[in-house]
């Protein structure tokens, strides 16, 4: 699975790594995180307001912070 967290590095984009980061390890999901900053790739994938996420190539959230649970159930939904 390959996760993009798409932000230019405010609090609420860090955030979102982290819990993207957490939910991976809890559930074992063999992913690839990135981080992508560069304002021209974040607006590529449609996203006008940040922090956004990426999940294999398809947008799964932009504008919010989910909390953890949320997140495990996205990242279940698209394995």
């Amino acid at each position: 699975m390959e996760i993009k967290v798409l932000g230019t590095g405010c609090a609420k984009c860090k955030q979102l790594e982290q819990i993207v980061r957490d939910a991976v390890a809890e559930m074992g999901i063999d992913a690839t995180v990135e981080k992508v900053t560069e304002l021209t790739d974040i607006m590529a994938y449609g996203i006008m307001s940040t922090p956004g996420l990426v999940v294999d190539g398809e947008v799964r959230l932009a504008g919010r912070l989910p909390k953890l649970d949320e997140m495990k159930s996205l990242l279940g939904r698209a394995l």
